[in-house]
């Protein structure tokens, strides 16, 4: 008879310790990057990362933008033709001809010049990936945690040497900022400065055609400022490359994870983590 397994022996904490370490606190900083305190986080911040639900719920919100299109029923089918053309015996195709000599030139069908398309885009082709409003919420709320782990804000591509503390956490004084260069300085004495001089570094124009129709530049995306209201610092931020400042209320995947890539450096202000707490709830 062989030995039952000693269940209570095995020590299983490698296998369920979490992926990335999360922490439940934030030191909170001046206007001078200095520590002034401290905020206990919401516990959006400590929900699993879950990278595939990221990830479709990005595409639902970008397919939900796109604008359907289609061609006109009767493009290509403006003809004056004869429909059988011919017939046979003339080593010619039997296929709809323009009306006049012997042999004249072919209409309607897709390999004439001037003929329908082969296969045009229809207005009934689906476009928009739905889901679920619990799951859209649990990746907000799992984005907002990506925020927090400072090995997937690397990875993104930000630079977080000189951050002094992911998630980074500011007063709610440079709300009221209402000048560029105060928010500049700001920026510099926290360590997320560079990350927007990277983002002007690698701004590029852009291949193909879309030069020519209002995209000419393609800028990466860098730090994200979420604010606890309609305040004048999204006045202040809006003109710095890849910044983009938002109100907590409309947080969503495309500002926390863009391309469906979760760890956007992101700042937060005290009012913003208050507000916070009573959103994007299951």
């Amino acid at each position: 008879m062989s030995t039952p397994l000693r269940y209570r022996a095995l020590n299983l904490e490698p296998y369920i310790r979490p992926l990335y370490a999360q922490t439940a606190a934030a030191p909170v900083f001046g206007l001078d990057g200095e520590p002034t305190g401290q905020v206990e986080l919401p516990d959006h911040f400590m929900e699993p990362i879950r990278v595939d639900l990221i990830r479709r719920a990005y595409l639902s919100a970008l397919t939900a933008s796109l604008q359907p299109k289609g061609t006109d029923p009767a493009a290509g089918k403006r003809h004056s033709v004869l429909g059988g053309a011919h017939g046979v015996g003339l080593g010619i195709a039997r296929v709809p001809r323009y009306k006049g000599h012997l042999w004249p030139r072919a209409a309607i069908v897709p390999n004439a010049v001037g003929g329908r398309k082969a296969h045009p885009p229809k207005v009934e082709k689906v476009l928009h990936e739905r889901i679920n409003k619990r799951e859209r919420r649990l990746a907000i709320r799992s984005a907002i945690a990506a925020t927090g782990v400072r090995e997937l804000v690397a990875a993104r591509g930000h630079v977080v040497g000189p951050v002094k503390h992911v998630p980074l956490v500011l007063a709610s004084d440079v709300e009221s900022i209402d000048r560029a260069a105060q928010l500049r300085r700001v920026l510099k004495a926290v360590g997320a400065w560079e990350d927007v001089e990277r983002a002007q570094r690698r701004t590029r124009v852009r291949a193909g055609k879309g030069k020519m129709r209002g995209r000419r530049y393609k800028t990466p995306k860098s730090l994200l400022i979420v604010v606890g209201g309609y305040v004048p610092v999204i006045r202040a931020g809006r003109n710095f490359p890849g910044v983009d400042v938002v109100n907590v209320r409309d947080l969503s995947v495309m500002y926390l994870a863009p391309g469906g890539a979760p760890g956007r450096l992101t700042l937060w202000t005290v009012n913003a983590l208050e507000a916070l707490r009573g959103l994007f709830r299951p």
